[in-house]
């Protein structure tokens, strides 16, 4: 039983955990990007208007990993190039969007993703690893997306850590002015980056539209990309740690249709309400507790011109 409700869980966690390390890897650059929802909701819908026209699951993600990355190129143009104010340019992409998934889906409704797809995201179990007690089959006997979602976040705690452009990333989300001074190319720095976090978020839509559900259905993404943005800050900005709060969140994500097993009398509404409740407890604690881990990139959310130095 224990098994079963953490493969759900995993399933349920795994979008989250790619928008958590699109944001994680945007905020590092000194970018508030509060856009995450509507760059899912690009991904999500772009990804499943591909796979319809081209029942190809490759070119579904690639589609929608291009979208993610479309959105937040508006956010980086308009954030970097014409220093817009991050908060409202993050909202304003989350409105963008949400409204042009609506557009696109509009004719999209009730429509599947097609049984070849399907197969091509089915679970397969990795010899040895799923043998494991407990957790091996929870962990290791998950879809291709779920296992490329492990050896993301791992793959963005060794750029971070233990590479030099991952030094110099954070040195740039902590300092712009001395970033600059020792001859970092910032603008590009932000430009990747922003990018490369908004292809993330894109990649965490279409795993929701392609592989959770798999149908369209109207803001498929329900609030998690806002939830994604909490877990940031759950995180400490740590890839690591993103694993571990993509899993908690999607196992509270799931917890009203196992209790209904249980014949439980539980209100529904009390029950779609608790991954919001947690996130706030839990932001609260992180937040009171103060150290310099829990602190977030000092450059987080300002605006660099080097002509004002």
């Amino acid at each position: 039983m224990l098994t079963t409700f953490l493969a759900a869980a995993i399933v349920a966690g795994t979008p989250l955990l790619y928008a958590i390390l699109g944001e994680i890897i945007s905020e590092k650059a000194g970018k508030l990007n509060l856009g995450v929802e509507g760059m899912m909701l690009l991904g999500a819908v772009f990804s499943f208007v591909t796979v319809l026209s081209t029942e190809s699951a490759t070119m579904a993600v690639i589609a929608a990993l291009l979208a993610g990355a479309a959105g937040a190129f508006i956010f980086a143009f308009l954030t970097i190039t014409m220093r817009a104010n991050q908060v409202v340019t993050g909202l304003a992409l989350t409105i963008f969007g949400t409204g042009i998934s609506s557009f696109i889906g509009k004719d999209l409704m009730g429509l599947v993703v097609p049984e070849n797809v399907k197969l091509t995201f089915k679970e397969f179990a990795i010899p040895y690893l799923s043998d494991i007690p407990v957790i091996g089959e929870a962990f290791f006997n998950q879809g291709i997306l779920v296992y490329f979602g492990y050896i993301t976040a791992i793959l963005c705690g060794i750029y971070l850590y233990n590479t030099r452009p991952g030094l110099y990333l954070r040195a740039i989300g902590e300092n712009n002015s001395a970033s600059d001074a020792s001859g970092l190319n910032i603008t590009m720095y932000k430009y990747i980056h922003v990018m490369v976090g908004g292809a993330l978020c894109g990649l965490a839509g279409a795993y929701l539209s392609l592989v959770y559900v798999p149908s369209w259905q109207e803001n498929v993404t329900a609030g998690r990309g806002w939830i994604a943005v909490a877990l940031v800050i759950f995180s400490k900005w740590n890839p690591y740690r993103a694993i571990i709060g993509a899993i908690l969140f999607g196992g509270l994500d799931i917890i009203g249709f196992r209790l209904q097993k249980f014949d439980i009398n539980i209100s529904q509404y009390l029950i779609d309400m608790l991954p919001y409740a947690v996130t706030i407890f839990l932001l609260i604690i992180t937040s009171i507790k103060k150290s310099k881990e829990n602190s977030p990139p000092a450059e987080l959310g300002s605006t660099y011109f080097r002509e004002d130095r």
